[in-house]
């Protein structure tokens, strides 16, 4: 067995054997039903259970019961941001989350700063997860035992890097079971709190007036609202995972807008209730911090110390092991959301194409591995630190959310003009409300977070995320210069159009005789455009008289921009066969034989390599042609914006000793 063999045998194992694309199902078996979208997208909220109302319980010191305040201050806020991306899943059903409103609805420009601020924050949100699973584990374990936990937190997040490259679904469904014991242990303690102790319940509700006029005796009415914004901000990583269902649309099951509206309500319910409802019941138990333990396991032990026999053990063991398990889950917010972010942006060109592209499993394979990879930097470089995680993370998320709000507030207000009833209006005025009202909300948090966390580290993932804006604006330069030198030779195509229309509406374009054994030139493009009708001029200009048959071939990708459904898929088929079709008939009306091939697929390497045996038994004679563009000077830049794919495709074909001629164009 060959190297490449065994790395294909060993490829096929751990991520899974490539997937038909002409399968109907495929779309059916990749896509989420709402309850695996609320697993895959939910997971974040609902598992910052286990660290956000732990850290804004800490952030009250003595003033406790403030944190009634807290938990009100959250159920609102979830239900303001789930009732507002609930309107954006409407007006965008195909996806694009913050990034696509801000751009659509707002400017490019505020687009970039929106989807470079969710990068940041799904990089953020697979860090913290995995770092405050893993906190979670080691509560269950010996003190002595707390120096590993950063190699456990690096070994889980190589792990589920791995699981998310064998596709969205299957990481999914590997951590249902996990998720339904979180929600039903969670829901049950809940329940027991609030039900059980139903006396210490009224009593703390009670009491309330007048500690809180005790508070105010203390501190002041600023000092108050200060220390219950501080504690409140400590717990903004609980609505990270609200932005996700509309980045990933694409990925829900039709119709997706129900489907990612239902997923909606899932989540605002469950986060909701299980962020007020542990607040709650700290306050009730008078929960207090204990080394190598989170409040969530001492709260558990609190409630069940009295079970008979081993019962209580028993459960905290089970509940705490869910916690420690859902949050290695919640990463996947991030292994989800940023990739599809990454996508999107590619295809606009502020970052790397590359980006775009789907592996055989269907999963954009390069946004997961960079999520992954820089997540473990962020990893080590914090010693999975769950307190200074907090702190760099959540501003970056309702710097997406304001941008988002106020985009869809702008909308509304230009549309109003449309309405043509009075219950047109009404409905209008109702949407443009609830965003009006999410923006100020969202405009309040980020100000109060940017300023209670800018001193204590928040400051880094401004500058962080301020880096990769410029970043992005500088490739965006690139291929803005590069689409400019292009651009002239896209003339080309018009000159040729218009000599090649007339015939196409006629009718009387007539074919040469075929010689299967004459000189062929198998020419491959990426559509008709300057760049390919310069390489066929190039190419008869270099070789006059010589090749007396011309096959174009045509591969078109599917990427993260025309994954999206059947149609898509054919519309792609559709288009690529027409554009070869308008390379036919100018060769043919010049006098040669001409032929038109297209495929599509993944990858256009392994596509082209497929289809060249084919066509070498049909024509013997045939030589492979590509043009590549030729910059100035070799940048390793350069060779990471743009995929250099026909050298690739020249290597491949040279293997099986086909010939392969690649013609430069200088820009």
């Amino acid at each position: 067995m060959s190297t490449k063999e065994i790395i294909g045998f060993l490829k096929k194992i751990v991520i899974g054997g490539e997937r038909d694309l002409g399968d109907h199902h495929l779309f059916h078996k990749v896509s989420l039903i709402a309850l695996l979208a609320w697993v895959g997208l939910g997971a974040d909220g609902l598992s910052s259970s286990c660290y956000g109302p732990e850290e804004a319980y800490k952030a009250l010191g003595s003033q406790t019961h403030l944190s009634i305040f807290v938990a009100l201050a959250t159920v609102i806020t979830i239900t303001m941001i789930c009732a507002s991306y609930s309107q954006i899943i409407e007006l965008f059903p195909t996806g694009g989350g913050g990034y696509l409103v801000a751009s659509k609805l707002l400017s490019p420009t505020i687009g970039v700063v929106s989807g470079c601020a969710l990068v940041v924050d799904y990089v953020l949100t697979i860090a913290i997860s995995i770092a405050s699973g893993t906190d979670a584990v080691f509560s269950l374990l010996p003190m002595a035992w707390q120096h590993a936990k950063l190699t456990v937190a690096m070994f889980s997040l190589g792990l589920l890097s791995i699981i998310n490259l064998r596709g969205v679904k299957e990481s999914v469904i590997v951590f249902l079971p996990i998720f339904a014991t979180f929600v039903v242990t969670h829901l049950f303690v809940i329940l027991y709190v609030t039900v059980g102790h139903v006396g210490d319940f009224a009593g703390v509700f009670g009491s309330l007036p007048h500690k809180v006029a005790e508070s105010h005796k203390a501190l002041g009415l600023f000092g108050m609202i200060a220390l219950i914004l501080r504690s409140y901000s400590m717990g903004a990583g609980t609505y990270t995972g609200i932005e996700a269902v509309s980045n990933a649309m694409p990925m829900l099951r039709e119709p997706r807008v129900k489907t990612g509206k239902r997923t909606m309500v899932y989540m605002g319910v469950s986060l909701g209730l299980t962020v007020a409802g542990l607040l709650i019941a700290y306050l009730i138990f008078s929960v207090a911090p204990h080394p190598g333990k989170t409040l969530n396991a001492v709260l558990f032990e609190q409630i069940t110390h009295a079970w008979p026999g081993k019962l209580g053990f028993g459960f905290v063991i089970v509940t705490l092991a869910s916690e420690a398990a859902l949050l290695f889950i919640a990463a996947q917010t991030g292994f989800l959301g940023g990739p599809s972010v990454l996508a999107s942006m590619a295809m606009d060109r502020w970052f790397p194409t590359r980006f775009a592209s789907l592996s055989d499993r269907f999963v954009s394979q390069n946004g997961i591995l960079l999520m992954g990879a820089v997540a473990a930097v962020v990893m080590y470089l914090t010693h999975g630190e769950v307190t200074l995680l907090v702190v760099l993370y959540s501003i970056n998320v309702f710097i997406t959310f304001t941008l988002s709000q106020l985009g869809m507030v702008r909308h509304w207000w230009k549309v109003r003009g449309e309405c043509k009833t009075s219950a047109d209006r009404f409905h209008l005025y109702s949407k443009l409300l609830i965003n009006g009202a999410g923006c100020c909300l969202t405009v309040f948090i980020l100000a109060s977070l940017s300023y209670i966390k800018f001193f204590e580290g928040g400051w880094i993932t401004l500058l962080i995320t301020s880096l990769l804006i410029a970043l992005a604006f500088r490739i965006h330069r690139h291929y803005k210069k590069t689409y400019q030198h292009l651009y002239r030779l896209d003339e080309l195509a018009e000159a040729a159009e218009k000599d090649v229309l007339p015939d196409r509406e006629t009718g009387l374009v007539s074919a040469p005789a075929f010689n299967p054994k004459a000189k062929t030139a198998v020419i491959l493009v990426s559509g008709f455009n300057g760049l390919g009708l310069h390489t066929l001029f190039s190419l008869l200009r270099m070789f006059p008289g010589v090749f007396k048959n011309f096959i174009f071939l045509k591969v078109g990708i599917v990427d993260a921009g025309n994954f999206k459904g059947t149609e898509e898929i054919e519309s792609l088929r559709k288009h690529i066969a027409d554009e070869v079709e308008r390379y036919v008939h100018c060769m043919q009306r010049s006098g040669f034989y001409a032929e038109g091939l297209s495929g599509i697929g993944i990858d256009i390497v392994s596509e082209v390599a497929e289809l060249a045996p084919q066509i070498m038994q049909r024509y013997p004679n045939a030589v492979f042609v590509g043009g590549q563009l030729v910059f100035p000077e070799d940048r390793f830049i350069y060779r990471l914006l743009h995929n250099y794919v026909v050298f690739a495709i020249q290597r491949r074909l040279y293997q099986a000793s086909y010939p392969f001629l690649v013609l430069p164009i200088r820009v």
